[in-house]
Order: structure tokens, then C-alpha cells, then sequence
């Protein structure tokens, strides 16, 4: 049985989604680079350990300025980069 998929809808040219690429291409240990992903694609079935999505959670909270809180915690929260984008707007971090 399949997880449901959450599909988020992005702004197009979105620097923070270009962020979130370069943050999971040095963190996610992809075998593929994450700008050849859609952004609603699964990480998880692109290669993504659940350790690795620990080192992408610490490297966007240092990269934004934010803090996961505890219910966040959770797998689909980092299942795709419009997922990330999605939380890390919903905690208040910016583009830089």
C-alpha cells in the first residue's frame, strides 16, 4: 500500500524552492541532483534516508532561522520539497 502523496502548489521562480534544492542536494544524499525532481516529488523514493532527512532538517533550521517544532517532526513534512517549502514558510523563514 501506497502513502498519500500531499500535493502543494508553489509560486514559479521561488528563490526558497532553489534554497531547499541546494540544501537537499548537500544533505539528502540523493543519487539524483534535486533540480531534477518535481517539486512534489517523494524524496523518500528518490533515496532519501530517514537519517539524511534529519541532516536536511538541521541544515534548513540553521539556513532559515527556524525551529521544527515536535508535531512537525514527522515524515511528511520532508517528503518533498514543496512539502519543506510549505513548513519552513509556516514557520516564518525567508529566502535569503
Amino acid at each position: 500500500m501506497r502513502a498519500k502523496q500531499t500535493r502543494v502548489e508553489l509560486p514559479i521562480d521561488n528563490p526558497m524552492t532553489e534554497e531547499i534544492r541546494l540544501i537537499i542536494n548537500d544533505h539528502a544524499r540523493l543519487p539524483v541532483a534535486a533540480g531534477t525532481l518535481d517539486a512534489n516529488a517523494n524524496l523518500y523514493q528518490a533515496g532519501m534516508t530517514s537519517h539524511a532527512s534529519v541532516k536536511v532538517m538541521l541544515a534548513l533550521e540553521d539556513h532559515f532561522d527556524i525551529e521544527f517544532p515536535d508535531q512537525m517532526l514527522n515524515p511528511t513534512v520532508f517528503e518533498s520539497i514543496a512539502s519543506i517549502q510549505a513548513a519552513v514558510t509556516e514557520l516564518g523563514g525567508a529566502a535569503k
